[in-house]
């Protein structure tokens, strides 16, 4: 008998084949550290060539930079002539940072979250019981109710009746309004550490989730600093640091309002932040004080918790820092709130979110 022997598939690539796609996904981690500047992207990425060899031979950057052009990713059709991404790439950015951050995702039902509540719902689950007056025919399980029959009557003459018949408990699917908050003040920046891209990539990997798989529920982003501002979800990896202080207030007060036009029932704040607040505004000034917590920004920032609770509106805090005192804030924050906090390494920002926005446990209102 003749039998086959395999050995290490090696395809034949073609001049360039295979090197786009490498370069692409290097090209669009750079994208989101330059926050979307494409000439700096491009020039990381010529060193990282020179140094690291990462284009094969007879394919350079500047053939990498022509199949941008070609295939839509880039534009230069502006009238300063630069580079620009386009609608585009800033999909390929937010799918690239889903498919990171997420990637353990399990696909599931029409993209809604579920609740501990069963009856007429949208979907099937997996509790069975019995029959009762007013269950619809689509729950009915025939093949449980078949069995059941026989196992009752026997396999003479078949009789199905409503002692017998089976159904399938049927859940109910919510909708949330979430609104995710980005510190983007300077210490996000400080230490030589890198903070902002991880939590760029955190809000694009949920907008991308939020779009595709909860597709009923609402995401709002907003940057908080000296102020706060809503921000598009297209406008994601072009956020940078700026030199400002963090005015958390700003910040929930915007949420807040943000939240109180939603008709959803359900609505909940996550907040990515590194450090402490330290500004608020008083009429038209600012108040600052970047030297520990002020009791007077403080007091304040814990009434706005406080006024949420009221409102049933949790703040899940992702604390990106690991000073005790700052940990002491955010547990009295919390505690005030009754939301949730979680202390992480940059690292694994991006599962606790997920795994805190999947664990949406509340009933319907």
């Amino acid at each position: 008998m003749i039998g086959y022997r395999f050995g290490r598939f090696e395809p034949n690539l073609k001049k360039g084949e295979g090197s786009f796609d490498n370069l692409l996904n290097i090209f669009m981690q750079l994208m989101v550290m330059t926050s979307g500047d494409v000439g700096e992207a491009l020039s990381w990425l010529t060193n990282l060539d020179q140094r690291y060899d990462l284009t094969p031979e007879g394919y350079g950057i500047g053939d990498f930079i022509q199949d941008l052009k070609d295939q839509g990713y880039i534009t230069d059709q502006n009238p300063e002539g630069k580079f620009e991404l386009t609608a585009k790439s800033e999909q390929s950015i937010r799918r690239s940072a889903l498919e990171e951050i997420f990637g353990k995702m399990k696909k599931a039902g029409r993209g809604n979250h579920n609740t501990t509540i069963t009856g007429q719902g949208e979907e099937l689950g997996t509790d069975r019981r019995n029959y009762e007056f007013g269950d619809l025919l689509n729950q009915i399980d025939m093949t449980s109710s078949i069995r059941n029959a026989q196992i009752n009557h026997g396999f003479g003459d078949f009789m199905l009746t409503e002692d017998d018949l089976e159904v399938v408990e049927n859940e109910y699917k919510t909708q949330t309004s979430t609104v995710l908050m980005i510190d983007i003040s300077h210490s996000m920046i400080l230490y030589g550490e890198d903070r902002i891209t991880p939590a760029k990539k955190v809000a694009m990997a949920l907008a991308e989730m939020i779009t595709t798989k909860y597709k009923k529920d609402t995401l709002d982003v907003i940057v908080f600093g000296n102020d706060a501002w809503q921000v598009e979800i297209k406008d994601l990896p072009y956020l940078s640091v700026g030199p400002y202080h963090t005015n958390t207030i700003a910040g929930l007060e915007l949420a807040m309002d943000l939240l109180r036009r939603r008709k959803n029932p359900n609505k909940q704040i996550f907040m990515i932040t590194d450090g402490k607040p330290t500004c608020m505004k008083v009429g038209i000034k600012y108040y600052k004080n970047s030297f520990g917590l002020d009791s007077k920004i403080l007091n304040k920032t814990l009434n706005l918790a406080a006024q949420c609770r009221k409102l049933n509106v949790p703040i899940t805090t992702f604390m990106i820092a690991s000073d005790p005192y700052l940990q002491e804030f955010v547990r009295e924050f919390t505690q005030v709130n009754q939301g949730n906090a979680y202390y992480s390494s940059l690292q694994g920002l991006g599962d606790l979110v997920f795994e805190d926005f999947r664990r949406n446990r509340r009933k319907r209102m």
